[in-house]
C-alpha cells in the first residue's frame, strides 16, 4: 500500500517594523518549512502563529499584546496551535510575555531563531520556552538554504546586525546586541544562490550597516569592498542598503557611490535632527554642520543621488529654535522622502525618564516638519518627469496591461505595456508624477 503523505501544517507569521524583520520572518519561514510547514495568510485554520515584533515605535508591547488577545479565540478553538513571539520586543520582555499571557508556547530573541524548531518540538511536548540569549554561535550557520523557489526579483540581505552607538532614544543595542557582522564569503555565497532563483536586486541591511566589518581572506573588509564584490556576480544587476550612519560613511564607500554602477542612486542617511544640542543630547557624535558636508562629498562623487532620512521631532530638551534649526537643515538637504516621528521614550534607555516636550507643542513641530518634507518629495518626484530612469519590473499593476516596477532611485513607477515580465529591467521615460509614485512609457 503506498504511504500517505501527511497535510502540511500551516504557520502564520505577522511582523511588525522594520525590514530587517522582515527578512527574519523569511528565515524563521524557511526554518520551519524543513519541519514541514507552509505559509498562511491568516491566523485561522493554522497550527502555529508567530509574532515577529518591533521595539523601536511607541506602544509596541502594547500592539502585541492586543494581538496576542484576538488570537485567544483561534487556541480556544484549537487547543494545539502553537503562539510564539520573536524579535525586539521579545527580547526586551522574555518571560514577561508569558506571564501576561498564557497562551503563548515559545518567546524568541532576534538572534537565536535558528533555534525555533526545537522550541516547536518543546512545545509539542507541552513545554513552554524562552530564548533571549545573545549565542556565540552564528545563527545563518544553523538555518536551512533559501527556498529553491523565488518569485520575487528583489531579496533583502542581512549583512550585519547590532549596534554600538548606544544613541539615547534607541532600544537596538539592547535588543539587538553588540555589532556583529557576516563574514563576506557567507554573503557572497547566498548573494549568488539568490541570484540562481531569479533575484536581480539585493538589499543589505543592518542596523549599522555601513559599519561593516566582516571577516575576509586577508584581513577584514568594510562595505565598499564587500559591495564591490557582489557587484561582480553575474546576473545581480542592482545593490542597495540601509540603515546607515553618517559617522560610518567610510570615504572608500562614497566613491563607490560613483564609480560602481550597480550601487543604486539612493541613500538613507538618518540625521534625526539638525540642531546641535539635541545631537549631543542623543549621544550622536556628529554636528549637523558635519552632516551637511558629508552630503556634499556623496554629492561630489554621485550627483543625482536621491537622499531620504530619519527625524525625531519633540526629543527631550527640544525649543523652537532646535525645531528650526531641523528644518533649515532638511532645506538644506532637499531630501527626496523622509520618515519622521513624535519622540516617544523607550523603557531602559538613557532618555527615558526625561522631561518630555509638550505633546501638543510636538504635534505642531511635527506638523510642521512632514509638510516641508511632502514639499520637497512632490518636488523631486516633479523632477523625475522627462527623465529617463531604470526600471526594475517587480509584479503587474492594478490596472489592465500595467506593471509596477523601482526606479534607480527607488520610487514606484508604473508602466503600461502589453508584455513585460517580474525581474526584467527596463528602460522608461517618466510621463508624471503622482502623490506616491511615478508613470512612464518604455523607451
Amino acid at each position: 500500500m503506498a504511504d500517505v503523505k501527511a497535510d502540511p501544517k500551516k504557520l502564520h507569521i505577522k511582523t511588525y517594523g522594520c525590514q530587517m524583520n522582515v527578512y527574519d520572518s523569511e528565515r524563521m519561514a524557511e526554518a520551519m518549512g524543513a519541519e514541514g510547514y507552509v505559509l498562511t495568510d491568516s491566523p485561522e485554520g493554522a497550527d502555529m502563529v508567530l509574532l515577529n515584533t518591533c521595539h523601536i515605535r511607541e506602544k509596541a508591547s502594547e500592539k502585541l499584546y492586543s494581538d496576542l488577545g484576538r488570537l485567544r479565540a483561534f487556541k480556544e478553538i484549537n487547543p494545539d496551535l502553537k503562539i510564539g513571539v520573536a524579535g525586539c520586543v521579545a527580547q526586551a520582555e522574555g518571560a514577561e510575555i508569558q506571564r501576561r499571557m498564557p497562551l503563548v508556547d515559545m518567546v524568541v530573541g532576534p538572534q537565536s531563531y535558528h533555534r525555533l524548531p526545537a522550541m516547536v518540538r518543546a512545545a509539542d511536548r507541552g513545554e513552554k520556552t524562552v530564548d533571549t540569549d545573545f549565542p556565540a554561535e552564528d545563527k545563518f550557520d544553523h538555518l536551512p538554504d533559501r527556498p529553491s523557489a523565488n518569485t520575487r526579483p528583489t531579496a533583502f540581505l542581512t549583512v550585519q546586525e547590532g549596534c554600538d552607538k548606544f544613541c539615547a532614544f534607541c532600544v537596538v543595542p539592547y535588543t539587538r546586541g553588540a555589532e556583529v557582522s557576516r563574514p563576506v564569503e557567507r554573503i557572497l555565497t547566498e548573494a549568488g544562490k539568490l541570484v540562481a532563483k531569479g533575484v536581480r536586486e539585493v538589499t543589505l541591511l543592518g542596523q549599522n550597516v555601513n559599519g561593516y566589518h566582516g571577516a575576509a581572506e586577508g584581513g577584514t573588509w568594510g562595505l565598499a569592498q564587500l559591495v564591490r564584490a557582489l557587484a561582480r556576480i553575474e546576473g545581480l544587476e542592482r545593490i542597495r542598503y540601509t540603515t546607515s550612519h553618517p559617522n560610518d560613511m567610510a570615504e572608500d564607500l562614497i566613491a563607490a557611490h560613483g564609480e560602481e554602477p550597480k550601487l543604486m542612486p539612493y541613500l538613507h542617511l538618518p540625521v534625526q535632527s539638525g540642531s546641535d544640542k539635541i545631537l549631543k543630547a542623543m549621544n550622536r557624535k556628529h554636528t549637523a554642520e558635519e552632516y551637511l558636508r558629508l552630503i556634499e562629498r556623496i554629492r561630489a562623487a554621485r550627483p543625482d543621488m536621491l537622499l531620504s532620512g530619519d527625524f525625531i521631532v519633540g526629543f527631550p530638551g527640544e525649543t523652537d529654535e532646535d525645531h528650526r534649526a531641523t528644518l533649515d537643515l532638511i532645506e538644506a538637504v532637499g531630501y527626496g522622502m523622509a520618515y519622521s516621528f513624535k519622540y516617544s521614550a523607550r523603557p531602559g534607555t538613557p532618555a527615558a525618564d526625561r522631561a518630555p516636550v509638550d505633546g501638543a507643542v510636538a504635534d505642531a513641530r511635527l506638523q510642521e516638519l512632514q509638510a516641508l518634507i511632502t514639499r520637497q518629495q512632490r518636488e523631486v518626484q516633479q523632477g523625475m518627469v522627462g527623465r529617463e530612469v531604470g526600471v526594475l519590473i517587480e509584479k503587474q499593476g492594478r490596472m489592465p496591461g500595467q506593471w509596477t516596477g523601482k526606479s534607480d532611485y527607488l520610487h514606484a513607477v508604473h508602466i503600461t505595456a502589453p508584455e513585460l515580465r517580474p525581474g526584467q529591467l527596463v528602460r522608461a521615460r517618466i510621463t508624471e508624477s503622482g502623490p506616491n509614485s511615478l508613470a512612464g512609457v518604455l523607451i
